[in-house]
């Protein structure tokens, strides 16, 4: 479970986050939609620990981000809007990688690769360089190296970014068969995707959320 309250953010005197509170039980998928300069990358950030908000609190699992940073960061899967993969490792070798500086135990730690590969369709590419995959290729990747240590809470900002719709399709997949047992939340400005496996739409607007019912909801909120 992923619990926020009353957080608020500023860089400088500029207001970006204002009294935002939201609860995200296990088993529900939010998608965070906004404006173009909404916030919601920030409001990520400060979710996954980047950024320590002005005032409030985030909680994973009862874990404060800012009393027990550790724990909470174990119970985190993040995917950034720009991933740092590395081009030149192939894709086992970068999970294996990633798995040990996330601090997973040696024994584990091909189990783990396994795992995450073929929970987004990418086992048969275990041993493919990542910088000649597809974007959408990558972009699995990305969200492979998010999952590797069966985080209790995922972040995907602007999960669809820079991939094909078929790519999408695989993606929101991924997502929904992860999220049966955890707490998601996906930003992104794609939202019939999102849609198809979101379970609520929340909207960012003036640095204060608002909650929308479905993908026309979202649209209509969007457009005003």
């Amino acid at each position: 479970m992923l619990e926020v309250q009353n957080i608020a953010f500023a860089y400088g005197r500029r207001r970006i986050l204002e009294d935002v509170t939201l609860k995200v039980d296990s088993g529900e998928t939010v998608a965070l939609v906004g404006a173009n300069g909404s916030g919601k990358t920030t409001l990520m950030r400060v979710l996954s620990g980047l950024l320590l908000p002005t005032s409030g609190t985030v909680r994973a699992d009862g874990f404060d981000v800012a009393k027990e940073p550790i724990r909470f960061r174990r119970a985190l899967g993040y995917l950034p809007e720009r991933a740092p993969i590395e081009p030149d490792l192939r894709v086992a070798d970068y999970l294996k990688f990633r798995a040990k500086v996330k601090g997973e135990k040696v024994r584990k730690i091909r189990h783990r690769v396994a795992e995450a590969l073929e929970a987004c369709g990418l086992t048969d590419l275990g041993s493919a360089r990542i910088g000649l995959l597809s974007n959408g290729q990558q972009r699995l990747v990305a969200l492979a190296e998010a999952l590797l240590l069966r985080p209790r809470f995922l972040l995907a900002d602007d999960l669809f970014a820079g991939v094909d719709p078929r790519a999408r399709v695989t993606l929101g997949k991924t997502i929904a068969s992860f999220s049966q047992f955890t707490s998601v939340i996906v930003s992104g400005h794609e939202l019939d995707d999102l849609g198809a496996f979101a379970t609520r739409f929340i909207l960012l607007k003036d640095g204060k959320l608002a909650e929308v019912k479905d993908t026309a909801g979202a649209r209509a909120a969007l457009a005003s």
